[in-house]
């Protein structure tokens, strides 16, 4: 029984998050050869405030460009 946790920035759609989780729930379908309802995502979202890289904030960085995405 495969659980997989994705790990993605707040702002993505529901609509988004389900095509996320049928593509690599059939991913693991094909590649592993277990079936669709054993397959468990699990889809955890963070704020782009709580990620840093290169020791600068996300939101920061990409103020701009993510800022009018976030879905509240």
């Amino acid at each position: 029984m495969p659980f997989v946790t994705i790990q993605i920035a707040q702002g993505h759609s529901v609509e988004k998050k389900r095509e996320l989780a049928k593509a690599v729930t059939d991913t693991i379908v094909s590649s592993l050869g277990t079936k669709p309802e054993w397959v468990t995502i699990h889809i955890d979202e963070f704020n782009r405030e709580n990620w840093a890289v290169g020791g600068e904030l996300h939101i920061d960085k990409h103020s701009g460009r993510h800022r009018e995405k976030v879905v509240n």
